[in-house]
């Protein structure tokens, strides 16, 4: 049996190795004297706390296992760690946490509320049309009008020298422009309804659809709804109505089942529609049954669409 004061320094824990390499009665037995040792040991050195401090003190540090210590550290330490080892000097401190105002974040932003009716035609909004037929078509119509343009220039200075339908347009516009606000819209509305019989492109020139400016239509008396809206546009603008408040509006004449062009003007925050089927003015909330797809005015050609949610 060994004496307690060969454990003068409570090496209790010590016995662990040597007690996991017995078989297990032998086990059992050191378990007892170890049990014994302790109690002895801790009653020995309640009564000297100096001896007991000193004891521990002096005694190795306990290791559980055959491994290293475990080491902790941060995510900082590492990356200045790293600042330093790249030569950003020995202060450099690079952190992973930011302030919440410059926070990085993948969350998509929230988006803007949009309203559900927009500010063109039909509660529409327009973006840019790609380069098309349309967009060929109405810069070949503006080269007529600027020809036209000097038609009326002419008749201006010299009515002897002005051929009869650009005298009649000409009047036209000296008409809408005698007027104000929704009375000038309904002159220029009548106006071109009375002066053209609606007549098919293939009916009058054997093509499927042509755009005519307005002395070329006047010059003939005919011509289709666009040629309609174009007179009514073309007419409005020389009298001095806002550009920015007309719009040509093509679309689907959902009853008819065939393409329609109105003309589409601004008063009071409101749209007024010019028809070429209506001698009198309708706001375009009472339209229900032309579908909306373009609109022309002198920024070029233009989509509609409706908003989503």
């Amino acid at each position: 049996m060994v004496a307690a004061d060969n454990f003068p320094h409570i090496r209790c824990m010590t016995l662990r190795r040597k007690f996991l390499k017995l078989g297990w009665p032998a086990r059992v037995a050191v378990f007892a004297v170890s049990i014994c040792i302790c109690a002895l040991s801790a009653a020995a050195y309640a009564d000297d706390p100096k001896a007991a401090a000193e004891a521990l003190r002096d005694s190795p540090p306990i290791r559980t296992s055959a491994q290293p210590p475990a080491k902790f550290f941060t995510i900082n330490s590492v990356l200045a760690k790293s600042d330093r080892a790249q030569g950003r000097g020995k202060d450099a401190i690079r952190l992973v946490s930011l302030k919440s105002s410059n926070t990085v974040t993948d969350a998509r932003p929230p988006l803007a509320e949009v309203s559900a009716r927009g500010a063109e035609p039909f509660g529409l909004f327009t973006f840019r049309a790609p380069e098309g037929l349309l967009s060929r078509k109405w810069r070949g119509l503006q080269s007529d009008l600027i020809k036209e343009e000097k038609v009326l220039e002419r008749c201006r200075d010299d009515a002897s020298d002005c051929p009869s339908y650009a005298a009649q347009f000409l009047r036209l516009i000296n008409a809408v422009k005698s007027k104000s606000g929704r009375a000038q819209l309904e002159e220029a509305n009548r106006g071109v309804n009375a002066a053209i019989r609606f007549v098919s492109d293939y009916a009058q020139y054997g093509e499927a659809d042509r755009w005519s400016a307005p002395l070329a239509t006047f010059a003939t008396a005919k011509g289709d709804c666009e040629d309609y809206a174009f007179a009514k546009y073309v007419a409005l603008r020389a009298a001095g109505f806002p550009s920015d408040d007309l719009r040509v509006v093509m679309g689907r004449d959902r009853t008819m089942r065939q393409d329609h062009a109105i003309l589409a003007a601004r008063l009071d925050g409101r749209w007024l529609v010019l028809d070429s089927q209506r001698s009198e003015l309708i706001e375009d909330s009472r339209v229900p049954d032309l579908t909306p797809v373009f609109a022309i005015d002198h920024r070029g050609v233009l989509l509609l669409a409706a908003s989503y949610e």
